[in-house]
């Protein structure tokens, strides 16, 4: 053994097995330390020093990993065993998505929210964690009944609890009756406001939307028909988030909604830090797929089979 080989496996056993720091390893061995840093360097490079990474039990490390190199993801989180039935599946991701958010949020920071089924299991799941320089923002106006746990206002008020700050709501309709109607409201400076805040949120909730049996907007309260829905789903219509339909790519579909509509859209949103979509079960599968494929979302919360779903899409 030559005396360099001889030396680059002391180095990395000294740091490796005796856990010793590189200033320490430089003095004990007569070199410098940034001559040690390339050493432990060329240590893994050649084989001499091999690291395994071993993931958690019951957790889907794997599948997040292939999530976010097959989309480029930022981050992906699978959530944990929640059965088949579509209830267990959106509160197994609501407390993910809920836990992700208690990590990632920062003391003064803007979170906003969208609205949907995975919305509202994020904020029931959500642990109180004060942090009371942050604002919670509706990004769509309100949608469904007032007295809905799903309306938006209602979700932004009960998020903005569990962090003990203040909430920010959009006093408008989700949609309105023309786009004169839009247009003048979105000119009201409490609403323009509201909406601009929105704009520069640092995180945002994003329920990915279907037009399934258990869409929200067939929910309580409906804000659509069965007939207005499959009439989207003829214009090829696959999801939407805030009410900002696109197809099966991802690309948005025009729809006699989007002039009437109150709230943050897709290309605005692409400017916000943290997009978190927070979808899963099958029947939202493709409007996840297409979510991703657009980047409408840089970070995903979904449920493994959702997950294994995706992975499995061509494209």
């Amino acid at each position: 053994m030559s005396d360099q080989k001889r030396l680059l496996y002391r180095i990395a056993q000294a740091y490796y097995e005796d856990e010793l720091t590189q200033a320490q390893i430089a003095g004990r061995f007569g070199v410098s330390r940034i001559k040690v840093s390339r050493m432990l360097t060329r240590a893994r490079e050649e084989g001499v020093v091999t690291i395994k990474v071993v993931p958690p039990e019951e957790h889907h490390t794997t599948l997040e990993h292939e999530l976010e190199q097959k989309f480029g993801l930022d981050e992906a989180v699978v959530a944990g065993p929640g059965g088949d039935e579509y209830h267990a599946v959106v509160e197994s991701i609501g407390r993910a998505a809920a836990s992700y958010v208690a990590r990632v949020l920062e003391d003064g920071a803007i979170l906003g929210l969208t609205w949907g089924n995975s919305i509202l299991a994020t904020v029931s799941a959500m642990a109180l964690t004060p942090l009371p320089n942050c604002r919670v923002v509706q990004m769509l106006g309100g949608l469904g009944e007032l007295e809905a746990e799903v309306h938006g206002a209602e979700l932004v008020r009960r998020m903005a609890e569990r962090l003990s700050c203040r909430p920010r709501n959009i006093h408008a309709p989700g949609i309105v009756a023309s786009r004169e109607v839009r247009d003048a409201l979105i000119g009201d400076p409490q609403v323009a406001d509201t909406l601009a805040l929105g704009k520069r949120a640092d995180v945002a909730l994003l329920g990915i939307g279907a037009l399934g049996p258990h869409s929200v907007l067939r929910g309580e309260g409906s804000v659509m028909s069965d007939g207005e829905c499959q009439e989207l789903i003829s214009l090829g219509i696959v999801g939407d988030i805030a009410l900002r339909f696109f197809d099966g790519a991802g690309r948005t579909v025009p729809t006699p909604y989007a002039e009437r509509t109150i709230g943050v859209d897709l290309a605005e949103m692409k400017s916000i830090p943290k997009r978190v979509g927070v979808a899963g079960g099958k029947e939202k599968a493709a409007a996840v797929l297409a979510a991703l494929r657009a980047g409408h979302v840089n970070v995903l919360v979904t449920d493994a089979g959702t997950a294994s779903a995706l992975l499995e899409a061509d494209g």
